[in-house]
């Protein structure tokens, strides 16, 4: 499973000119899957995310987490994450899991980071042509992958 998880201050996502999920302060996820990823996967990703301290304290240092600062978490799907560029100039997703295996991992992630942020999360809507807008916080972007765990 990879996730890019950007510090936000508002964050969208539409679809097919419709709000999907909205959120003030908070994270914006977007996530792939891989065939190969498990329940463990999704829960290590989950809590790390809760636990993240990446929002500042009142001395302006990344100390805080998404409970610290009542924030909030929105999560879109996107499989090219797992793009592989090696060869030539077109991407090619082929360790991106299908739908039949990533809508599960997704809905299981979602409910897994609920469950630990306390809160609803809000979410895109899987494999739509979807425009997500934000404002990026700091800006601070990162990037975990959890077979990697760095």
């Amino acid at each position: 499973m990879r996730a890019v998880i950007q510090r936000v201050s508002e964050a969208k996502v539409t679809a097919s000119n419709e709000i999907q999920g909205v959120i003030g302060k908070g994270l914006l996820l977007l996530v792939g899957f891989e065939p190969e990823d498990t329940t463990d996967d999704l829960e290590w990703m989950a809590k790390k995310v809760s636990q993240l301290r990446i929002f500042n304290d009142e001395e302006g240092l990344m100390n805080l987490d998404l409970s610290d600062v009542d924030g909030e978490v929105l999560v879109v799907s996107q499989f090219t994450l797992h793009a592989k560029t090696k060869k030539g100039n077109r991407p090619s997703y082929i360790r991106a899991a299908k739908p039949d295996v990533a809508i599960p991992l997704y809905e299981e992630f979602v409910k897994a980071l609920s469950f630990m942020t306390g809160k609803e999360v809000q979410t895109g809507a899987f494999g739509a042509d979807m425009q997500v807008s934000l404002v990026n916080d700091g800006p601070v972007t990162i990037w975990i992958d959890t077979k990697q765990k760095e």
